[in-house]
């Protein structure tokens, strides 16, 4: 008798409310495969897509995952993976320069530590 391995069902939810999948993953997949099949994937409609991983982020019950993880590793209590999951997207806006960049990463930083500066 030969041993299934099991699967997880994801659907990912796009920042428009419209979603990709859902598609059937192994648990040894890492979130930044996740990511390329979003890449690959997004709607030839919408516009600014994302264009590498790194402008992806994938959050699942509530916690942001890390590219180098696996989906068993970011298993939870509060997510499983039973059924099926929907992971929400989110796509990092391009910057238009540096002096940009430096804002962008101290707004995200003063936003991570709850401490928002207007």
């Amino acid at each position: 008798m030969s041993a299934v391995q099991e699967q997880f069902e994801i659907k990912f939810r796009l920042p428009d409310g419209t979603d990709i999948g859902p598609r059937r993953f192994p648990p040894a997949s890492t979130v930044a495969t996740l990511k390329e099949t979003i890449i690959a994937q997004w709607p030839k409609d919408k516009e600014k897509g994302p264009r590498t991983v790194n402008d992806v982020k994938l959050i699942n019950a509530g916690k942001i995952l890390e590219n180098n993880k696996t989906l068993s590793e970011c298993k939870s209590p509060i997510c499983d993976f039973s059924g099926m999951t929907t992971m929400h997207v989110v796509i990092r806006a391009p910057a238009s320069g540096k002096q940009s960049d430096k804002k962008a990463a101290k707004k995200a930083k003063d936003f991570r530590c709850g401490c928002a500066i207007m």
